[in-house]
């Protein structure tokens, strides 16, 4: 018999839908509930790709006796951290104080106002490995809640006291200069020089410092070391799908040959943004891969892009992926499986589970044309085993990645049908998520909003007027907006994305949408120092507004905020825009000083902005010259480039520039700063760099 998640549109919902707890969504009238019956609330938060919440799923919410309890001494609230990231922030900070770490699924139990007094992540459904069972951690807790409710109050209280101390400004203002020096001096020092990457096990793929260390390559010798070792490692490692593209999520070992195996948007879509940027044969190479994969695999009907691919098929973590030399013979033969055994890694042992091994590609062999054939036929193989589920619900913020890593593969690799698809996922964004700011905003636990958004071409506000226009919603699934409000991120990385299409495309509209949403989000998140919070100042109100200045997984909403304040002001030319930038760094400067590994995306903007970014204007008859000094000028790292054939008022960038004497020409500037204009790549390339 279904419960009250049968009705919910996130995917992660619905695997619980059939579950014997009563679950409830996040909302008012759950916490209601538990006030009538004088029980705690229950608070579970995971993702539809997450491994170790289907293990609990299946032990204990789906054990009748352990739901039971659950139904009889609490109220159970299911949360989708994917689609409510704010709820998730809250508690995640909540569990982080409580028991010095996080992850999912996460549980925290909660009273009658959403204070938390405890907090953890997985429990087993028996006592193991020093943890207690999950029944006998319900147990003590109602017995707490029923017999020393005074000592749960302090606790709450305590935890409440300190979610609103962190959530305070960490920064000085007018300090957003950063040393460029200190940080490098500071990975250098966490990089592991024989695997790549930082630190030890698990390993992330460091997307964000990896960009930072591709725009300061000249600081420090060991730069390009770090840069080079790290993505050649996690490239040629399990964690990358050799013979389909894309990258897992993260590697379980130090040398990056196991992966956990779930496969998501956000870390693909920076990722191939990352490879095309490099400018290499491996670079070009890996973006390519992973762009059609993503295309292939994560593309939905109305052009959008799925969140995630789960680790797990038939149940078993992997099982898609890995192979054994016996199914490399099966599938190519005897001659090419034992070549491909060598080339991929795969040995009787195994470097799996039950010798099955992962493959990687840690020497590529100088038969390319072999390596291809295998790789298409173990491809094709692979389509007959059972896939893993797809989580298809669209996030606004990762979409908005999507579209700039496309673009960026599209543009610099020379593959328009990329660029087309950024695009569609563009206009999906705009035509599902974005909804005008008469339109009540969403609570969060209901309802729709569908009203469009006003702003249209041409009437984009200049000179520091606020329009203040678009609302965003954070997912929609099957061509329907969600309920649940967008936070900073997803209008850092919508509006970044949008500002990726006007680069690619020339046409302002894109502007003109962009900048709407930057001032919903000036006028919305802005805190009193100058950084932002992550929910709007009319969102639902939690136990504390969230705010996290730190980039995790995927760029956090200040940094992909200032990414796309400093874009916008190139782009338009208004101070506004610059200065927002500017204050947004200094209000989390500390963060970026004391932790660069967690910082590298607002490392990213600080390198650039110390002198630019070089804005470069593009323009002049469609051909070969044309795209040739486009191309050189994609390649300055951390450029903001246009390419039109004449000049254009719609684009401040453009105005008033014309090409030269008949030629295609660049006209470079940088720090208020315009250089004479160019029509040759040599120039171009010995322009400030």
């Amino acid at each position: 018999m279904a419960n009250r998640l049968a009705s919910a549109t996130s995917p992660y919902l619905l695997q619980h839908a059939q579950n014997p707890v009563d679950w409830w969504e996040w909302g008012p009238d759950a916490f209601e509930e538990a006030r009538q019956r004088d029980v705690p609330v229950l608070l579970s938060v995971g993702y539809a790709a997450c491994h170790w919440c289907h293990v609990m799923a299946h032990e204990s919410f789906e054990d009748e006796a352990t739901a039971a309890y659950m139904n009889e001494h609490f109220v159970n609230i299911k949360v989708d951290r994917e689609e409510r990231p704010d709820v998730d922030a809250v508690y995640m900070a909540a569990t982080t104080a409580m028991t010095g770490s996080g992850g999912w699924p996460m549980t925290v139990v909660l009273d009658h106002d959403g204070n938390p007094f405890f907090a953890g992540t997985y429990f087993p459904d028996m006592p193991r490995h020093g943890q207690p069972a999950f029944t006998q951690v319900l147990q003590a807790l109602s017995e707490a809640w029923t017999q020393r409710r005074s000592e749960i109050g302090a606790v709450a209280e305590n935890v409440r006291q300190h979610l609103t101390d962190i959530s305070g400004a960490d920064g000085a203002p007018g300090d957003w200069q950063v040393d460029v020096a200190a940080a490098v001096e500071t990975l250098a020092g966490q990089f592991d020089p024989m695997a790549g990457g930082f630190g030890g096990a698990p390993k992330f793929p460091p997307s964000m410092v990896l960009e930072f260390l591709r725009r300061v390559s000249e600081v420090d010798s060991r730069v390009p070391q770090m840069l080079s070792r790290t993505v050649a490692a996690m490239a040629g490692g399990g964690m990358y799908d050799q013979i389909g593209g894309g990258f897992a999520r993260y590697a379980v070992d130090r040398g990056w040959v196991v992966p956990h195996f779930e496969k998501m948007l956000y870390d693909n879509a920076q990722l191939i943004g990352l490879y095309a940027r490099l400018g290499t044969e491996l670079g070009d190479r890996v973006a390519r891969e992973s762009a059609d994969w993503m295309i292939r695999e994560l593309g939905t009907a109305e052009g959008g892009f799925a969140s995630a691919l789960d680790a797990d098929s038939e149940g078993v973590e992997g099982k898609f992926y890995v192979w054994t030399p016996a199914e490399l013979v099966e599938v190519l033969g005897a001659e090419d499986g034992a070549w491909a055994a060598e080339v991929f890694e795969v040995t009787e042992a195994g470097t799996f589970e039950e010798g099955a091994s992962t493959l990687q590609l840690l020497h590529r062999p100088d038969d390319t044309e072999r390596l291809e054939s295998v790789k298409t036929r173990l491809l094709a193989a692979r389509e007959d085993r059972v896939r893993p589920a797809r989580d298809d619900k669209v996030v606004a913020a990762w979409n908005g990645l999507a579209i700039g890593g496309l673009v960026d593969a599209g543009v610099l690799l020379g593959e328009p049908r990329y660029v087309d698809a950024a695009i569609g996922a563009g206009g999906l964004l705009w035509d599902k998520h974005c909804v005008g700011l008469d339109t009540p905003p969403p609570s969060g636990s209901g309802g729709s909003a569908s009203e469009r958004p006003s702003v249209e071409p041409g009437e984009r506000q200049r000179a520091g007027v606020e329009t203040n226009t678009v609302r965003l919603l954070r997912v929609s699934r099957d061509g329907t907006a969600g309920a649940h409000a967008g936070v900073l991120e997803d209008y850092g990385c919508v509006a970044g994305g949008f500002l990726s299409l006007v680069q690619a495309t020339g046409d302002s509209t894109w502007l003109d949408r962009a900048t709407a949403l930057l001032d919903t989000a000036l006028t919305h998140f802005r805190a009193e120092d100058g950084g932002f919070y992550d929910t709007a100042d009319d969102a639902e109100a939690l136990v504390t507004r969230p705010r996290d200045p730190s980039d995790n997984a995927s760029p956090g909403g200040t940094s992909a905020m200032v990414h796309a304040l400093v874009t916008a002001h190139a782009l338009t030319g208004e101070g506004r825009f610059r200065t927002a930038a500017e204050e947004a760094l200094a209000a989390t400067s500390n963060l970026i000083t004391k932790a660069p590994r967690f910082a590298g995306w607002s490392l990213a903007a600080a390198a650039t902005m110390a002198e630019g970014p070089l804005e470069i204007a593009v323009v002049g008859p469609p051909g070969p010259d044309r795209d040739a000094l486009a191309a050189a000028a994609r390649r300055k790292p951390g450029a903001v480039v246009v390419v039109a054939d004449e000049a254009r008022e719609d684009i401040p960038l453009l105005s008033s520039r014309t090409p030269v004497n008949g030629k295609a020409a660049a006209y470079v500037c940088r720090g208020f700063v315009c250089e004479r204009p160019v029509t040759e790549v040599a120039d171009l390339e010995r322009t400030h760099t």
